[in-house]
């Protein structure tokens, strides 16, 4: 095995810093430095810095600079920005772990694919398909347990609030600023779309459950049909982004996928969400809890914030880099690489043009 450490830049940490967290908790990566852009909004450099304190490290207001000592940089700026910072490392050969989702642009997905091909670097986008519930779904499909797949559909459910429930502003209130609404949600975890572009759950969350149905398929999605709607939070309405969805997939090799995706909010579910898989064989089926293995834990005086159902064996972030280690050492590819979270932005793409026209839409290749 190499002892080789690789020395990691964390590039703009403004939402909730499980990314950087996970790089640095691995022993073969090491953060070395914050780093960001100058003219930033202020909020960005507050955030910055504090993480920055907390984890030991210099924050430098210099990317161009900050980019010349290290080997890789770890993207967790906002949504928007997720490309245009990955893009700039890779140019100057560094080697990427970027944040979900890799942007609500594809155009920039491309450019990044692109960079990445060009540059030879590799990248990692963020996943969770190395949860034990997902090891165990594609080990059991590898052994032919359920024979060849011939339909998968994914209920993707988090119970996350989103700010005041659709329907409680009056109808002459000013709509709800998205940022300020963003950094509110920072305190619990729920900042997934921060950033001044107002992005749908399809477009924050649905790149995990489409990565789970691309790593079991094993064959792209060529049609989309989606309906969309906002049914639970004033801010989503507010700028018309959905919190609701449902997606219908054709798959190049037969196969054909389904999707329900929301925020649901959090007094719906005692688990962080209705997260499950099912597959549908020739020779048999499956159902699959993503929470699983998990325990229940009820007690007096439990903050009714926290979870009652909590996983346990969950190595995902872990295993996560351990994949990116093998990739550096063994000139191998990770387990969603940028090709890869690009098809599945083209495929969100589709969905939301297919939710706004109501017809099917075949995705861009």
């Amino acid at each position: 095995m190499s002892e080789t450490i690789y020395r990691a830049l964390a590039l703009s940490v403004v939402k909730h810093s499980y990314l950087p967290d996970a790089v640095a908790a691995h022993p073969r990566f090491q953060l070395v430095a914050v780093a960001d852009d100058p003219d930033r909004p202020t909020w960005t450099h507050e955030r910055n810095q504090l993480y920055a304190e907390q984890a030991g490290i210099p924050y430098l207001r210099d990317v161009a600079s900050a980019l010349k000592d290290c080997d890789l940089v770890v993207v967790s700026s906002e949504a928007e920005r997720h490309c245009e910072l990955a893009i700039r490392a890779a140019m100057a050969g560094k080697h990427l772990v970027v944040d979900k989702p890799l942007s609500p642009q594809l155009s920039e997905c491309d450019a990044l694919v692109r960079a990445v091909a060009e540059n030879k670097v590799k990248c990692l986008v963020w996943n969770r398909n190395l949860l034990p519930a997902l090891l165990d779904a594609r080990a059991a499909l590898q052994s032919g347990a359920i024979g060849s797949l011939r339909a998968i559909h994914c209920d993707f459910y988090f119970s996350k609030d989103a700010g005041p429930p659709k329907g409680s502003r009056g109808p002459d209130d000013p709509p709800i600023n998205w940022l300020a609404r963003q950094l509110e949600a920072h305190a619990d975890g729920s900042d997934g779309g921060v950033g001044l572009e107002a992005l749908g759950e399809l477009q924050i969350e649905g790149i995990y459950p489409l990565a789970y149905i691309q790593m079991l398929v094993q064959s792209p999605v060529t049609r989309v049909f989606a309906r969309t709607t906002t049914h639970f939070h004033q801010a989503n309405a507010d700028h018309e982004v959905d919190d609701l969805a449902t997606v219908s997939l054709e798959i190049a090799n037969g196969c054909v996928g389904s999707l329900c995706i929301g925020r649901i909010g959090a007094a719906a579910h005692p688990d962080i969400g209705e997260i499950k898989l099912h597959l549908l064989g020739s020779k048999g089926s499956l159902v699959i809890s993503e929470a699983r293995p998990e325990v229940a834990i009820y007690a007096r005086n439990q903050p009714a914030t926290e979870f009652k159902h909590r996983r346990v064996a969950d190595e995902n972030n872990y295993l996560l880099m351990q994949n990116f280690a093998d990739a550096l050492d063994h000139d191998r590819d990770t387990i969603l690489n940028a090709q890869g979270a690009r098809d599945i932005a083209a495929t969100v793409q589709a969905a939301l043009e297919s939710a706004r026209t109501g017809t099917a839409i075949a995705t861009i290749s």
